[in-house]
């Protein structure tokens, strides 16, 4: 009896933190971090041939907390957001909501997140996923733009 009272507080509690966690937005970039382009994959396609850089897609989901991480910590790192900004096309989009599930399908996407880079014709270059921490991602950064 005791045991199922402490089970039972314990699994109100969770509700109660669950409910009351932040949303959190994906869309919004922090200053000096990853800035990643808004607009449609076909504009950030044109973006990147106008550039001629590669593009990082992040297809993540908002339920992810591996995205939430990258996100909030990877992303808004000011280091990785200076090689980002200034190596690539950065794009993100949610593979359970409009766009992002057209390219989750492309993609072949299985697990969240799911972190790729491509040419500016949409071939993949590199494919990798998980929570990488700033200085992994940095790595992969420098490793992917010697391609």
């Amino acid at each position: 009896m005791k045991y199922s009272i402490v089970i039972i507080a314990a699994l109100i509690g969770l509700l109660v933190f669950a409910f009351k966690a932040p949303n959190f937005d994906f869309t919004k970039d922090v200053a000096g971090g990853i800035q990643f382009n808004k607009g449609t994959f076909n504009e950030v396609l044109q973006q990147a041939k106008k550039e001629n850089k590669l593009i990082f897609i992040d297809i993540y989901a908002s339920w992810c907390g591996p995205c939430k991480r990258l996100k909030s910590g990877t992303f808004s790192d000011v280091e990785v957001g200076k090689l980002y900004n200034q190596k690539f096309i950065n794009a993100a989009f949610d593979g359970e909501k409009g766009e992002g599930i057209i390219l989750a399908q492309k993609y072949g996407v299985r697990s969240y997140p799911t972190l790729l880079f491509v040419d500016s014709n949409g071939n993949i270059v590199v494919r990798t996923g998980g929570y990488h921490n700033p200085d992994e991602f940095i790595e992969l950064g420098k490793t992917v733009a010697k391609k």
